[in-house]
């Protein structure tokens, strides 16, 4: 088995196992100490729970999923948009990133409940939650990225009389593909919490809800195991999002880019 593989193992077997550990651990205190299912269900009480409701609740996560990847495309499309307008233009930068600071540090809390009146179509208001808090990451990455050019390529594209399409195609755009692909893994989580606060705030039901909704639904109604059961899917989302975002950064990159070569060699 070579080192690679047995560091890829590793990296899948370690965080079972700590898992697995801290589940019995759950299972064994709930029982010992008989801790009531409406303070603190115990895993087996949430794996029935998932089961029962797992129509219902699997229906809801992809109301909220919906919402989540629309969010992440178009803040990926906004976003590296903005960047590429940043770039071109240190006037434009100057003038506009200060208002993406100002959306990023803004509790959605605070103002969805204005989104969702001015903007009347239920599934757009939920969506530019979701699309303001996930959009900082990759604009400021990509921005970033596309200001590292090197200096000395930049200057030697000028020197052979390259047109700013050309510096952007052969030079810039290269150098910032990681910082994009990193502040896309960054934002695929954002877009997810983004989507569940905005159905916080939303607040109601019908026969497209979200898993948000779930969780008040069932913390009202004091059926714990089902809330946990809902946080569970909310949380294997989010990991399985990152894990498919972090799978084609490494396939975009592993040929070329240091951070993925110099890992796939130790």
């Amino acid at each position: 088995m070579s080192r690679a593989t047995r560091h890829r193992l590793l990296r899948i077997a370690l965080p079972i196992v700590i898992g697995v550990l801290f589940l019995g651990a759950w299972e064994a205190i709930v029982r010992i100490e008989g801790i009531a299912p409406y303070i603190l269900p115990a895993p087996s009480a949430v794996a029935v729970s998932l089961w029962t409701d797992g129509p219902s609740l699997f229906g809801s996560l992809l109301v909220t999923l919906r919402i989540t990847l629309a969010a992440l495309a178009a803040a990926a499309l906004v976003g590296g948009g903005l960047a590429l307008l940043f770039a071109r233009s240190r006037v434009l930068e100057l003038s506009l990133f200060p208002y993406a600071v100002i959306l990023q540090v803004t509790p959605i809390v605070a103002i969805a409940p204005l989104i969702i009146i001015w903007v009347r179509q239920p599934f757009l208001a939920l969506l530019v939650c979701a699309w303001i808090v996930a959009f900082f990451p990759i604009v400021s990455n990509t921005t970033v990225g596309l200001n590292s050019a090197d200096r000395n390529l930049l200057a030697l594209m000028r020197l052979y009389g390259a047109t700013p399409g050309q510096v952007l195609r052969y030079v810039r755009l290269p150098t910032a593909l990681p910082y994009f692909l990193a502040g896309l893994r960054i934002s695929g989580g954002l877009a997810l919490i983004g989507a569940v606060v905005a159905e916080f705030v939303a607040g109601t039901g019908g026969a497209e809800t979200g898993l948000a909704f779930r969780i008040l639904e069932s913390g009202y109604r004091l059926a714990i195991p089902r809330l946990f059961a809902a946080l569970f899917l909310l949380s294997v989302t989010g990991i399985a999002i990152y894990l498919v975002l972090d799978a084609l950064s490494r396939r975009v990159l592993r040929n070329w880019h240091e951070s993925v070569s110099a890992e796939e060699e130790e």
